[in-house]
């Protein structure tokens, strides 16, 4: 039986994975998303599921610590806003080349620098095409209400652990304060040592007789070996591209006209979609939950069929890079964006459809 709350999304998070049997939570605290961490001390985890939230020292500390976490099976998590998450990007690296599951959540804000602590987009292509260095991916989750911020608790590491890779949870400023009715699931007891022991053979538990030790690192000085490890990788890329793409379809069976968005932009899109269709302008939605794996087949389906595509993002324009691959040319493409903390108003929404894409 799930139960019904009023929460913010950040605190909806925080919650979820308590009740996903999370073991450990290791952050520091940035606006806007420190009520991660203040609902999770304040729930006194350890007292509640033995779970461990720590206030680390700095960023980089705490990704350090989840990757000790995660080398031994365990469930553990971070959550940063932009300029954190850009101080976790080695870290990050260090675990997916180690394949490691761990949950990570940026709750983005605007930049670059310092910037705004106000909601955006601009983190995409450090999401997406991996921020730190090396050949790497994480799976992207991109949020677009307080449920699913609650549901990809679950959802992330579930992926994590069945593919040995970190998971991002790209949420924004807006989605992680604003406060909706969220359904929460029952709680799933922590993992055993004999369960880690079990469904982890990997692990650092403690080396049994009957096998060799395992080794957690990224490292390996034959580069013969390395180029092995990163096709092992790039099978494994492979995939999960091919059987973990989610998106959503809004009334593209009659659509002329397509939006893309994801997050807080697709809410807006989809506002902004009813005002178009209200004027006689057939207008669907494509909107994207996983922006790793990207769902460039769809993509590349529905371009073949409506006269022009807006992509809009809370950015100067970076998912629409992604978008234009897909579509192989077929179709006029375009970009609106706000940018620097500001939002789009569903208005302007279609007044850029008209101007950029039907008009122009």
């Amino acid at each position: 039986m799930r139960e019904l709350q009023l929460m913010k999304g950040n605190e909806a998070f925080a919650e979820a994975v308590i009740r996903a049997g999370a073991d450990g939570y290791f952050g520091y605290p940035i606006t806007p998303q420190s009520e991660v961490m203040e609902y999770l001390m304040a729930e006194r985890t350890e007292v509640r599921t033995g779970m461990v939230t720590l206030q680390a020292e700095s960023e980089i500390a705490a990704i350090n610590m989840v990757y000790g976490g995660a080398a031994c099976g365990k469930r553990v998590l971070t959550s940063s806003s932009s300029p954190g998450i850009s101080l976790k990007q080695e870290g990050i690296s260090y675990i997916a080349g180690a394949e490691l599951p761990c949950l990570i959540l940026n709750v983005a804000r605007g930049g670059p620098g310092l910037g705004t602590i106000q909601p955006a987009q601009a983190d995409y292509f450090q999401s997406t095409k991996g921020g730190g260095h090396g050949d790497y991916k994480l799976i992207v989750l991109a949020p677009a209400s307080v449920q699913e911020m609650a549901d990809f608790a679950g959802l992330g590491f579930d992926l994590a652990f069945k593919y040995r890779n970190p998971v991002l949870i790209l949420s924004d400023g807006a989605i992680g304060q604003m406060m909706e009715k969220v359904e929460l699931d029952e709680q799933k007891p922590r993992f055993t040592l004999e369960e880690i022991k079990k469904n982890t053979p990997w692990a650092t538990v403690g080396k049994p007789k009957d096998r060799e030790r395992n080794v957690i690192t990224s490292l390996d000085l034959d580069p013969h070996k390395m180029e092995e490890h990163n096709h092992k990788l790039q099978e494994k890329y492979h995939r999960i591209e091919e059987n973990e793409i989610r998106y959503e379809k809004l009334n593209c069976e009659d659509a002329d006209y397509l939006f893309v968005a994801y997050g807080t932009s697709a809410r807006i899109c989809q506002k902004a979609m009813q005002l178009a269709r209200e004027e006689g302008i057939k207008v669907g939605l494509m909107r994207l939950i996983t922006l790793f794996p990207f769902p460039k087949k769809t993509i590349k389906e529905l371009a073949a069929q409506v006269k022009g595509i807006l992509c809009v993002e809370m950015s100067a324009g970076q998912m629409i890079e992604d978008v234009q691959l897909a579509a192989e040319g077929r179709v006029k493409i375009s970009h609106f964006g706000r940018y620097g903390g500001m939002i789009h108003t569903p208005s302007e929404v279609v007044e850029a459809l008209k101007l950029q894409i039907i008009k122009g």
